[in-house]
């Protein structure tokens, strides 16, 4: 249903899922597994599997902490987006990644939830994307001292709210890991 014409396929989006990322994020580990599973449906489906990783002045290229979590591991042949704003298409490749693959409709999991997660649903959306968020494999780090909520009401608003995202002529709303069916080689 997407709006972007020739764009039958559909990518998992695994955002700054790095070390530094979530080191401290909430059910780390949880939602780490999560995502790894989301990669071997993928994989298992020919769908593309597409990574993003951030670096700016507290990520520095080629540092532990930003390197994917060793739990993860793109395949060689997996595009890797590098950014340095919170969504995930502002200054990089990644729209001429997905243009390349025919792909109209993302399946969207990685860190943070109230940042770059959300940055990159609204950015994909407003760029005529049709965008899933997987409800239980995307995390953040517990903000509260600066005013934030709790890192699971986080998380839970933001299901909540794109649960029911709209657009015209595009599609939103999540889905759990163990609800997700790629389609082979959607």
């Amino acid at each position: 249903m997407t709006t972007l014409n020739d764009r039958p396929n559909t990518a998992l989006l695994v955002v700054d899922v790095q070390n530094g990322v979530v080191a401290g994020s909430h059910e780390r580990d949880n939602v780490v597994a999560n995502v790894a599973v989301l990669v071997g449906k993928a994989r298992e489906a020919e769908v593309p599997v597409v990574w993003v990783r951030h670096n700016d002045e507290g990520l520095a290229k080629g540092s532990p902490e930003w390197n994917l979590v060793p739990e993860l591991t793109p395949s060689p042949s997996e595009p890797l987006v590098e950014k340095s704003y919170g969504d995930s298409f502002e200054d990089t490749a990644l729209e001429s990644v997905l243009a390349d693959l025919g792909v109209g409709h993302l399946v969207v999991s990685g860190a943070q939830t109230d940042a770059c997660i959300r940055s990159t649903l609204h950015g994909a959306l407003a760029r005529g994307y049709d965008a899933t968020l997987v409800s239980d494999a995307h995390t953040t780090d517990d903000l509260t001292k600066w005013g934030a909520p709790p890192p699971a009401q986080v998380i839970a608003h933001t299901n909540l709210y794109w649960t029911h995202q709209t657009a015209p002529g595009r599609t939103a709303g999540t889905v759990a890991t163990k609800e997700v069916a790629f389609k082979p080689g959607a």
